[in-house]
């Protein structure tokens, strides 16, 4: 979302729909094809990068509000897919699938949630590693240029269209790679999962942790870890829409006093210990 959002300027309402797919994706290779679990991660990754590619690039021909738009209506609507009537042996349907424990590969002494664990911290410093890599390339310059000012990007031969969808695309992977690791970690996939709260956590996410940074992404999964784990906490008195209540505080706060995020202040914090110490 940070790449997305902070480093393109795109706005996507509905990411949570290409976690749903992630998520489904990987089920649905485990537990109908019987398709080894650290193979299905990769599948299903390839499957979101795919669909967010072809799903932004028609409508990036328009402006961004179409683009918000769409996505909104992507994370409404997808949910109510996986319990369409025709694909709900797929799926599961209203009551979501579950999956048996998969077995640790190569003979492991791991238990799965340790094997998982590892796999799931490999999985983030790849994907840092990625990001880092292609936002310091050629590739992050265009996606920069066409968040500052893409007349100006386009005058100088960058495609727009392509650019942004190329980043769309990579955006919906690394959500589709969270969906998957999620879906293996309960063993379990419900329309529920992904509805649009979670698309809307994922900007506040970022908002709270520093958009258009990296480590912002890593401050920002630990506020929204708090608030789910305050919510199942108190799930007697926190309804739905208290949780938005908890997501609009905390935005507010955060964009009337660190409009950079935890990662701005952090980033001051230690410039200032920088300049005291010299």
């Amino acid at each position: 979302m940070n790449i997305l959002v902070g480093y393109n300027g795109q706005v996507s309402l509905g990411h949570g729909a290409f976690y749903g797919i992630g998520a489904y994706a990987t089920a649905i290779l485990v537990a109908h094809f019987g398709v080894a679990h650290w193979v299905a991660i990769p599948v299903a990754a390839l499957v979101c990068l795919a669909a967010g590619f072809l799903f932004s690039l028609p409508v990036l021909r328009l402006d961004t509000m179409h683009l918000a738009m769409a996505t909104f209506a992507a994370g409404v609507v997808m949910p109510s897919i996986a319990k369409v009537k025709g694909i709900e042996e797929w799926t599961g349907g209203s009551q979501g699938m579950g999956i048996d424990l998969p077995a640790v590969p190569f003979g492991l002494p791991l238990s799965f949630d340790q094997w998982l664990y590892l796999v799931t911290l490999l999985t983030l410093a790849a994907a840092f590693a990625l990001a880092s890599n292609l936002l310091r390339g050629r590739i992050g310059r265009a996606t920069r240029a066409i968040r500052d000012n893409p007349i100006a990007a386009q005058a100088m031969g960058i495609d727009i269209v392509f650019t942004k969808a190329v980043i769309f695309g990579l955006s919906a992977m690394l959500t589709g790679i969270a969906g998957a690791l999620a879906v293996l970690a309960i063993r379990y996939v419900g329309p529920g999962m992904f509805g649009i709260f979670l698309s809307f956590g994922l900007l506040i996410g970022i908002a709270v942790g520093g958009i258009a940074t990296l480590s912002g992404a890593l401050y920002g999964a630990i506020f929204l870890q708090f608030i789910f784990l305050g919510v199942g906490a108190t799930a007697q008195v926190l309804q739905t829409w208290n949780l938005l209540l908890l997501y609009g505080i905390a935005l507010v706060l955060f964009l009337g006093f660190a409009p950079h995020g935890v990662a701005g202040l952090v980033d001051k914090t230690w410039r200032r210990l920088r300049w005291r110490a010299t």
